[in-house]
């Protein structure tokens, strides 16, 4: 099996997929360094600039009462002074934690929703390839057995995808930690997330290869079932169709990934150190995943090529 990865590995360099995809997370590491820039004075934050551009004109921390035009603090409905506190976003006790998580909570959420389709996109023809003739006159003469030529083949694209994952979120993390001295290992939590969701869509791309042959389909039909999951997860869907497919409609969001869910709830939340929720969103995705896996293992292992 190990020859089969690096041969898998081998072919993803031949073909500047790792290269293509390190790239783009490098430059976009490098241009959120080099773009957001703050100031911090005593721990605290006294200016930020976005690409040269002041962000924050007048700094504002938690806890700093609200003052109406006369110069008088403006009080509650209980008569007590209002503050900034509860305003600040992604769970920040300052403004400048604040910053930090919003930064941290767009890099894990365009590492989510863009660089799962890139890495798709890159490595979606692998398993097609896997059954063309020629291709597999070659690999399965080999004295493996299908599953682990199969096997291998996964392994080798999990490799790379955890790598890059690792690569980016921890670029950021210490870019983010050293400009502002805030050190939140909580944002490296969202890696296994989105390395975990990516295996969910490539476990589609590897049953419609294998069933198949066909990458684009792999593809065509992968993008689909995102397409139908992120319907499926509109919270209201259920009480504003027919009561006939009600039933239906709630059992396929059951059934189905939710890549909505994960994607706009759990790794936000993760990467802000905010309260992620359930988890069933992420375990009956990671479920549906390792049905699809099951499934492509014993087609590829019966069928005739």
């Amino acid at each position: 099996m190990t020859g089969l990865i690096l041969l898998t590995l081998r072919e993803l360099r031949a073909r500047k997929v790792v290269v293509g995809l390190f790239v783009v997370a490098t430059v976009v590491w490098i241009a959120l360094a080099f773009a957001l820039q703050l100031d911090v004075v005593d721990g605290s934050l006294a200016g930020a600039r976005l690409f040269g551009q002041e962000a924050i004109e007048e700094p504002i921390e938690p806890g700093q009462p609200l003052l109406d035009e006369d110069g008088n603090a403006i009080l509650d409905d209980e008569g007590n002074p209002r503050t900034d506190g509860t305003d600040l976003p992604f769970n920040g006790d300052t403004l400048l934690e604040s910053v930090v998580f919003t930064a941290q909570a767009f890099v894990s959420g365009a590492a989510y929703w863009i660089g799962i389709l890139l890495a798709l996109f890159a490595t979606g023809g692998l398993i097609a390839s896997l059954t063309e003739r020629g291709t597999a006159d070659v690999v399965l003469t080999k004295p493996l057995s299908r599953s682990s030529v199969l096997g291998g083949r996964l392994l080798a694209v999990m490799v790379v995808m955890l790598a890059l994952l690792t690569y980016l979120f921890g670029a950021v993390w210490l870019v983010m930690s050293i400009k502002t001295g805030i050190w939140s290992p909580r944002f490296l939590l969202a890696i296994p997330v989105v390395f975990g969701m990516f295996a969910v869509v490539y476990s589609v791309v590897t049953l419609v290869g294998v069933w198949s042959g066909s990458a684009p389909l792999s593809l065509i039909v992968t993008l689909g079932l995102g397409f139908v999951t992120l319907v499926l997860a509109v919270p209201e869907l259920p009480t504003q169709i027919n009561r006939t497919w009600r039933p239906i409609v709630v059992g396929a969001y059951h059934l189905l990934p939710k890549f909505g869910n994960v994607g706009t709830t759990m790794v936000p939340q993760l990467a802000t150190g905010g309260d992620v929720g359930p988890l069933y969103p992420l375990l009956s995705s990671l479920a549906f995943g390792a049905a699809c896996y099951g499934l492509a293992f014993v087609l590829f292992s019966r069928k005739d090529y």
